[in-house]
């Protein structure tokens, strides 16, 4: 009895080390399709006893205790909840038009621009705040300004039907950037009134509190902030060269 005891034990003890098994993701639509998806390749080459499950539902608000990760995003309302989760990203919300749509009705600078362009934006959407960087105050927004919902030639609430339509040529929308980043990086897409941003979500991958977390879950957890850099910035408008630029301090005069 006791060798079989040691011999579960050290079955228990491999498991925990060598990461095996089944596991299961809950993610956003979005990021499923235009992020996770791609990067699935390489997570299951480098640990190929691990399967995989991604279930895409729609909105995500909270960690499921079904799953073993949950991809989250954290904007104006707090996360809460008895969970443990890891920073993955920030994603900014910018407002994004074809090049052929721009060419032909112009190019706004400032939000005010926008009055007379055609907007896509969702149906609950009753006004537009566009805001500057600033990480010199806690939020980190700069300057910000408002402008009444403009009359919508498309309302949706979903997030690829936008980026479909702003691809074609149709208007302006607001994606997040890492919906945005490879139309960006082609050129397909332009960020419109650069240097402003909608809104601005941190994302991150939570698991339900465990005492023990398997060695599956926490390898892919690792891989997701390896990949998408942990850190508190958006690497998707970097890579596509058009970053948000930071508000710089204001000279003060000095007199003598």
């Amino acid at each position: 009895m006791l060798t079989e005891v040691e011999e579960a034990e050290a079955l228990a003890t491999a498991s925990m080390a060598e990461p095996r098994g089944h596991l299961r993701v809950l993610c956003p639509p979005a990021f499923a399709v235009h992020q996770l998806a791609k990067h699935l390749k390489t997570f299951r080459a480098r640990h190929p006893r691990v399967t995989l499950e991604l279930s895409v539902p729609g909105t995500v608000e909270n960690v499921d205790e079904n799953h073993d990760v949950t991809i989250l995003a954290e904007g104006r309302r707090a996360l809460d909840g008895g969970f443990v989760a890891r920073r993955l990203a920030r994603t900014e919300v910018i407002a994004s038009a074809a090049p052929e749509y721009l060419d032909r009705r112009g190019r706004p600078q400032h939000p005010r621009d926008l009055a007379g362009h055609e907007a896509m934006v969702p149906s609950f959407v009753r006004e537009l705040t566009f805001h500057t960087l600033d990480p010199r105050v806690p939020n980190g927004i700069g300057e910000s300004f408002t402008v009444d919902r403009p009359k919508a030639a498309l309302s949706s609430i979903h997030t690829d039907t936008l980026y479909a339509a702003a691809l074609a040529g149709m208007g302006i929308t607001g994606l997040p950037s890492f919906v945005a980043e490879e139309a960006l990086l082609e050129h397909a897409l332009e960020r419109a009134v650069p240097g402003w941003h909608l809104s601005t979500m941190t994302l991150y991958a939570a698991m339900p509190t465990r005492k023990h977390v398997p060695a599956r879950t926490r390898a892919f957890v690792d891989f997701l902030v390896v990949t998408f850099g942990g850190e508190d910035r958006d690497p998707w408008l970097q890579a596509a060269g058009c970053e948000t630029p930071v508000a710089m301090p204001r000279r003060v005069g000095v007199t003598a």
